[in-house]
């Protein structure tokens, strides 16, 4: 055989059918229907559906004022020594008050001493001093007054005066004397008569007097009058201020 003819032989054998390839195909088939059935059902991933969501426009309730507490005042960081604690230069935190400090109760106010001082001055709601000049009895008195001019005149009416209001004011008392000048000068400015160290008499006793007098222009009355009456003068001051239990001590 020729060359040729042994070439066209061999492809007519090659393109010869082949009876196992169909149950090779089948054989394939069925293995992945098979595998097909037992694999687990997928199923296709789906973005879940969105929710919708009911809102409700609700208007804010109005504002409240809220009361800001004031800062408490806090003293200054007092520099120490070497004890550990700040020294000059130093900052020290403020610290703010807390509920838990303890609030200690506030000392109470001490009551300042009273101040021993004369007593103050009581006006007069009556004057006595006219009446009695005005009396049978003071004839003599209205005779002295009767020399007296200016200023004299003025200290005599307000002695009388002083004396009328000692009696009603201390039932019991016997005033018979006073001496406007006794502990202190009597300061007369024409018809003011001002007394801060003046005594009286009463019953051999000594006692301390001040007034303030006032007399009419003319001489005549006493127009005003305000006193106070003090404690007894004890006995050894007598002597330094010519003091005398009796009338005519003084001359013996």
């Amino acid at each position: 055989m020729d060359l040729p003819s042994m070439e066209h032989a061999g492809l007519l054998q090659r393109g010869r059918f082949d009876p196992a390839w169909p149950a090779s195909l089948a054989l394939h088939l069925a293995i992945i229907a098979i595998l097909l059935a037992f694999l687990p059902d997928v199923k296709p991933l789906r973005a879940p559906p969105e929710e919708s969501v009911d809102v409700e426009v609700v208007s804010p309730p109005p504002a409240t004022a809220i009361p800001v507490p004031q800062p408490a005042a806090l003293s200054p960081p007092q520099s120490r020594g070497d004890s550990g604690s700040p020294a000059d230069g130093d900052i020290l935190p403020l610290m703010p008050e807390t509920a838990s400090r303890e609030v200690l109760p506030s000392a109470p106010a001490l009551a300042k001493p009273a101040v021993s001082g004369p007593p103050p001055l009581m006006q007069a709601t009556e004057l006595f001093s006219a009446k009695t000049l005005g009396s049978p009895r003071s004839r003599n008195a209205r005779q002295l007054l009767g020399t007296l001019s200016g200023e004299e005149r003025n200290l005599q009416l307000c002695n009388l005066e002083a004396l009328e209001q000692v009696n009603r004011s201390r039932p019991g008392s016997v005033p018979d004397l006073v001496a406007p000048y006794a502990m202190k000068p009597e300061k007369v400015r024409g018809n003011s008569i001002e007394v801060d160290g003046g005594a009286f008499r009463s019953k051999r006793n000594w006692f301390n007097i001040r007034f303030h007098c006032e007399v009419d222009p003319a001489g005549k009355t006493v127009t005003a009058f305000a006193f106070a009456i003090g404690d007894a003068i004890p006995k050894d001051l007598w002597q330094e201020h010519n003091l005398v239990a009796e009338d005519g001590e003084a001359d013996q």
